[in-house]
């Protein structure tokens, strides 16, 4: 009998989420904030997006971005503004993750790491 080799098929890096669920791990992600820093939060809006939008694709794979002022850097003037937006992005974090558990903590961390930038954390400065 003549085998034929076959290799073994390729695990494709990512995991399953529906959007409904995934919005839910952004949500439990906000809500594991400690209270001093979820009081701080003022006027800011927390969406989930499939996908980064044209220019934060070109820069690199983003899971997350920040849009807005940083609140050390608001004046006097800042009044009547838009709310500040953090957007966590589903389909790179599915993609970069392999199991549930890391798609939960890797969901956290973009949340923390954009919630920095809210405070006016550089990248360089934060840990994740």
């Amino acid at each position: 009998m003549l085998r034929v080799y076959q290799p073994r098929p390729v695990r494709r890096r990512g995991v399953r989420c529906t959007r409904w669920r995934f919005r839910r791990l952004v949500r439990q992600a906000c809500d594991a904030m400690p209270p001093r820093f979820q009081d701080l939060l003022r006027n800011v809006a927390v969406t989930v997006e499939d996908v980064p939008p044209r220019f934060v694709r070109l820069e690199g794979g983003a899971l997350g971005l920040y849009e807005g002022t940083p609140i050390g850097l608001r004046g006097t003037d800042y009044t009547m503004a838009l709310p500040d937006k953090i957007s966590v992005y589903r389909l790179p974090l599915l993609a970069a993750c392999n199991t549930q558990r890391e798609l939960r903590d890797e969901v956290r961390l973009t949340v923390l790491h954009e919630v920095g930038h809210y405070f006016g954390i550089e990248d360089a400065d934060l840990p994740f």
